[in-house]
């Protein structure tokens, strides 16, 4: 044979050995150090609006009322004008009620008085004065509103039930004195009625029992121990509706216009000046608020999902082909760096990152815009473009997802323990729902990789044995 031949055959047959070697040789990337923008916090701030009506039983007006108004009621110590005398004394307890959307009193009196009767003709003054007693139920009617934070009643009274006929003795004889006493008790009834009002103005001014409230909610709470995840509210201002009287019970519908935020690596800061909180009147308010919920998934943990993803998994090239042996992950400036261990056609460790995004059809974190690290795409590129670019790409990003389902079902267990029948102060209780769960960021820390989602629900405040 030819010597140039033979030297020739010799030359191809070493360049594709040597092709071969290159191809299969050992190539180590430059690994992306982690990177976060924050080591200590995360804030998620985002206003909402919380529907609070707030119930107050007519038992509980019925208590405070009978705490406000007790012991003499009225008192007159002059005969002159109307030569009557008397002073008014709560018998027993008030008894109130709800019929139709208002509010019904029966008040027991007793009237201890002084009235003075005879005729004053020809000079002549034949006169007497006589104590009388009385003793009945006055039955009174109010309308219910809210005004500055307290319940309000607009009273009349209805009728007067006496237990007997308001009489004196004279001459051995009874004798009716209703004629003298039904006018002085008509200048006694607006005065009464006034002193009602009064009465539950004072004992249902609902502001400290809401601002006590408020002020509970308002301290950040603890709600993930490992990763010291906080959430805090920062309410802004009150808004109320019309008050209604219905099923034994009065119901302010409020509404609490706040920030809501939950915090990562530190205690939130946001504070809640109960002081410069004011009460805004309006007709409607939404019934819906909405809260982030924080979902945390250990980088091991979504490490050993992706590993398993990979796993078995051959990706190949025509004769060429990489298995994915073992996967890290952290993160670098707001993006997910992927190191993958490669054997095959290519041996090292190389860097995939992407922008982790929330699939919430599938409750998974992905990677949206995958490609390789500059580095280790530029030593790819040596050996070849066949795994830079193209299918094997696409296939690895698919393979970079794993499921936050049970991480999410956490969270909300623990947002729902503060709508089920949650007592932040004695009286005030909390109850909800929540709904709907909607993606919001994912954001990389140095312990976890955070899905923040918004939770939509429900909540009613209520107000239970006022004292």
């Amino acid at each position: 044979m030819n010597q140039n031949i033979i030297k020739g055959l010799f030359i191809i047959v070493s360049g594709l050995y040597f092709t071969s070697c290159s191809t299969s040789k050992q190539v180590q990337a430059l690994k992306p150090l982690p990177d976060y923008s924050s080591t200590e916090v995360v804030y998620e701030k985002q206003l909402s609006f919380i529907n609070m009506p707030v119930e107050i039983a007519v038992k509980d007006l019925q208590n405070q009322s009978n705490k406000y108004l007790n012991g003499i009621i009225y008192e007159d110590n002059s005969l002159d004008g109307d030569n009557l005398m008397m002073k008014v004394v709560k018998a027993s307890n008030i008894i109130i009620s709800e019929q139709n959307g208002k509010i019904v009193m029966d008040l027991p009196l007793k009237i201890n008085g002084k009235v003075k009767y005879g005729v004053q003709s020809f000079g002549l003054d034949i006169t007497d004065v006589k104590d009388f007693y009385l003793n009945g139920t006055v039955r009174l009617n109010s309308l219910v509103g809210l005004k500055d934070w307290k319940i309000t009643t607009a009273t009349t009274i209805q009728s007067i039930q006496w237990k007997e006929s308001p009489s004196v003795s004279v001459a051995g004889k009874s004798i009716p004195i209703t004629y003298l006493i039904n006018p002085a008790l008509n200048i006694f009834k607006p005065t009464l009625a006034k002193l009602v009002d009064d009465a539950i103005a004072q004992s249902l001014d609902i502001k400290p029992y809401v601002l006590d409230a408020l002020t509970s909610f308002s301290q950040p709470t603890k709600v993930n121990e490992e990763y010291e995840s906080w959430f805090a509210m920062q309410p802004v201002e009150v808004y109320a509706s019309k008050a209604v009287v219905a099923n034994q019970k009065i119901t302010v519908n409020m509404g609490l216009k706040t920030y809501l935020e939950t915090a990562i690596g530190r205690k939130p800061s946001m504070v809640f000046d109960r002081n410069t909180i004011a009460l805004k009147a309006v007709d409607k308010m939404p019934d819906q608020f909405s809260a982030n919920v924080a979902a945390f998934a250990p980088y091991s943990y979504a490490s050993a999902v992706v590993t398993k993803n990979f796993a078995g998994q051959k990706f190949e090239s025509g004769s060429r082909s990489v298995t994915v042996n073992k996967v890290d992950l952290w993160g670098k400036e707001g993006r997910m760096i992927v190191a993958l261990n490669l054997s095959g056609s290519v041996n090292g460790d190389f860097y995939l990152t992407g922008i982790p995004a929330y699939d919430a059809a599938k409750k998974e974190i992905y990677l949206d815009q995958v490609d390789f690290v500059l580095d280790s795409k530029s030593k790819l590129l040596k050996v070849g473009n066949w795994l830079a670019h193209g299918l094997i790409l696409k296939k690895m990003s698919d393979a970079c997802r794993f499921s936050i389902a049970d991480q999410l079902a956490d969270g909300e267990k623990t947002m729902a323990n503060y709508l089920n029948n949650y007592q932040p102060i004695k009286g005030v209780k909390v109850n909800g729902t929540l709904g709907a769960i909607t993606p919001n960021k994912v954001i990389l820390t140095p312990n976890a990789i955070v899905a923040m989602v918004v939770a939509s629900g429900k909540v009613k405040v209520t107000i239970d044995g006022l004292e």
